[in-house]
């Protein structure tokens, strides 16, 4: 198999959406960093909806970003909390696989912080092969080709290899 066709972690995004409530995004905030040892940053919303009493430029979540190594440590701690189980809905047409925790203490090594309280969060992992880059350069942005775009067949193969994930209700 050619080098170019081999598959790797591009990255891991860890989200927690707190609302309006600022207190809740404080402690997702603190809670992000205890998980990853790395700064989140805020999200805020883009559009005014007034039914939910939002407004541009409002935050109403925290989110961090790993790549490389760090992305594949953690990921290992989080697939090991969902008890190496994932639903088939969890991966996407382009091989992306997305996944929630109910409780941050199902994590291997973390411990219940009372301050923080039961809270959970949003896992989205990103697959790429070399090659990818075209799609996001500055200067001749390409389309990847078809034959070149990682299958949702393909991910759970990685993801299987890799992390030793089995598809929940699927024999292999």
């Amino acid at each position: 198999m050619s080098s170019m066709k081999d598959i790797r972690i591009e990255k891991v995004t860890l989200n927690i959406g707190a609302g309006k409530n600022q207190e809740r995004l404080d402690k997702a905030f603190s809670l992000l960093k205890t998980i990853t040892e790395k700064e989140p940053v805020r999200t805020t919303t883009q559009k005014r909806i007034n039914a939910w009493g939002l407004r541009p430029g409002l935050p109403i979540g925290c989110k961090v970003t790993l790549r490389k190594k760090d992305a594949t440590d953690v990921l290992k701690r989080l697939v090991e909390a969902k008890e190496f189980l994932l639903n088939e809905s969890n991966y996407d047409l382009n091989g992306n696989i997305a996944f929630g925790l109910n409780e941050y203490i199902d994590i291997p090594g973390m411990k219940y912080l009372p301050d923080i309280g039961a809270m959970g969060l949003q896992v989205c992992v990103t697959l790429a092969r070399p090659g990818f880059r075209v799609k996001y350069r500055k200067i001749q942005k390409r389309k990847i080709p078809k034959q070149h775009k990682i299958s949702k067949e393909e991910a759970i193969k990685y993801m299987s290899d890799e992390f030793k994930i089995k598809i929940r209700g699927k024999e292999q």
